[in-house]
C-alpha cells in the first residue's frame, strides 16, 4: 500500500472518531439538559400543590357550612393554622384528614369533626367524650397531669393502632409541651365506648372517659382506620392559658 492510500485511510478514521465524539457529547448534553429541566419542574409542581392545600383549608369553614354544625369559627381557624404548620414542616404522614374536637360545646352535641381536606368533605360529625374530671355536661377543666382523668387541649399527631380493653384503639402523640405532651404516658387514645351514644342525648350529660376522646362504638373503628398513621388532631376549648400559650396558634 502506497503512502497516499495510507494517509487517506488514517484521515477517514480520524474523521469518523471525531464525528462520534461530537454525537456523544451532544447526546450527553441533551441528557443533562433533560435532567435539569425535570428537576426544575418537579419541585415547582410540588410547591404549587402545597400552596393549594393551604389555601383550600382556610376556606373550608364557609365552603362546608361548618357553622351550621355548631363548630366554633375560632376552633376551626386554630385547627387550620396548626394543620398548615405541620404540613409545612413535613410532619404529617396522613395529610388527608384533619380532626377537630370542639369542647366549647355540650357533651350531648356532635362536637367531633373529621374533615377530608383533599376531597373537601365533612366525613364524620359525631359525639365524643371528655375526661370525667374535666366537667359534667360541659368541659371546663383541663390537665396534662397523669392520673388527673382530665382531657388535654392542643394539637396531636395520630400514631399506630392496637387492640386493648376497648377494642381497636389509636395512640396519640401530644405535640404541645405543658398542655398535652404527657398523652402517651397517660395512655390517652382514641377508642370506642358504649357510654358515648345518641341514646344519652336526653340525659344530663354524655358518658365520660379518663381523659380519652372516646367515640361511639359503631363509628370508632371506621374513624380510627381513616385517621391513623400521622394525621392532625386538635382538641379545642377557649381556655385563656392555652390560647395565649400555644406555639401552634401564636407563632
Amino acid at each position: 500500500m502506497n503512502l497516499k492510500k495510507k494517509a487517506l485511510i488514517v484521515t477517514s478514521f480520524i474523521t469518523i472518531i471525531s464525528a462520534s465524539l461530537v454525537s456523544f457529547n451532544a447526546a450527553e448534553n441533551n441528557v443533562e439538559n433533560n435532567i435539569v429541566k425535570t428537576a426544575s419542574i418537579k419541585p415547582a409542581a410540588k410547591i404549587v400543590a402545597v400552596t393549594n392545600v393551604a389555601t383550600n383549608i382556610a376556606g373550608l369553614y364557609d365552603e362546608l357550612n361548618l357553622q351550621s354544625t355548631g363548630l366554633s369559627k375560632q376552633a376551626y381557624d386554630f385547627a387550620a393554622k396548626g394543620y398548615a404548620k405541620l404540613k409545612d414542616a413535613h410532619r404529617l404522614g396522613n395529610e388527608r384528614y384533619l380532626t377537630i374536637v370542639d369542647f366549647s360545646q355540650s357533651s350531648r352535641s356532635k362536637r367531633f369533626y373529621l374533615i377530608d381536606v383533599i376531597s373537601k368533605k365533612l366525613v364524620t360529625n359525631t359525639f365524643v367524650a371528655h375526661g370525667k374530671n374535666t366537667g359534667v355536661d360541659k368541659a371546663q377543666n383541663f390537665s396534662n397531669t397523669p392520673e388527673s382523668h382530665k382531657s388535654s387541649l392542643g394539637f396531636y399527631l395520630t400514631k399506630g393502632t392496637y387492640s386493648g380493653k376497648h377494642g381497636l384503639s389509636l395512640k396519640l402523640s401530644g405535640l404541645e409541651k405543658g398542655f398535652n405532651d404527657n398523652a402517651e404516658a397517660r395512655a390517652i387514645v382514641v377508642h370506642g365506648a358504649d357510654y358515648v351514644n345518641a341514646g344519652r342525648v336526653k340525659s344530663a350529660y354524655m358518658g365520660r372517659s379518663q381523659g380519652c376522646p372516646a367515640l361511639p362504638n359503631e363509628l370508632s373503628s371506621e374513624v380510627i382506620n381513616k385517621i391513623k398513621n400521622g394525621s392532625a388532631m386538635f382538641l379545642y376549648y377557649p381556655e385563656q392559658a392555652y390560647v395565649n400559650g400555644s406555639q401552634f396558634i401564636n407563632s
